[in-house]
C-alpha cells in the first residue's frame, strides 16, 4: 500500500527513511514522485468559498445601504452625486461574486 505525501518535504523525508521507497525510486522515479499527492485548498475547503461570498455580499449590501443614506441625508440629489469609489468597490464586488459563481467551462 502506498502511502500518499502531500508536501515535497515530507516525501524527502520518507525518500530517506524508508529503504523501500528508494528502491522504487530508482527503478521508476516518476511513479514514485506521483506519490505526492498536492492537492488545491479550493477543492478540499467549502468555507473559503463561503467566506468570500459572505464578504462579498456585504460589501455590496453595505454600498447599497450607504448610498440609501447619503441620499436620504440629502448629500446626493441624483445619481452623478454618488461617489466614484462607492461605484467602483460595487462594480468589482459584483462582477468578482459573478466570477465565483459562474459555472466553470468544462473541457470537451
Amino acid at each position: 500500500m502506498e502511502k500518499q505525501m502531500k508536501t515535497f518535504d515530507e516525501f524527502k523525508n520518507e525518500l530517506v527513511s524508508n529503504s523501500a521507497l528508494q528502491d522504487q525510486f530508482k527503478q521508476d522515479p516518476v511513479k514514485a514522485v506521483q506519490q505526492i499527492q498536492q492537492k488545491n485548498p479550493l477543492d478540499t475547503d467549502n468555507w473559503i468559498y463561503r467566506i468570500i461570498v459572505l464578504s462579498l455580499g456585504i460589501t455590496i449590501i453595505s454600498i447599497i445601504i450607504g448610498v440609501i443614506v447619503l441620499i436620504g441625508s440629502g448629500k446626493i440629489s441624483d445619481d452623478k452625486g454618488v461617489p466614484t469609489i462607492l461605484t467602483a468597490i460595487g462594480s468589482a464586488a459584483i462582477g468578482a461574486l459573478a466570477g465565483l459563481l459562474a459555472p466553470q467551462p468544462k473541457s470537451n
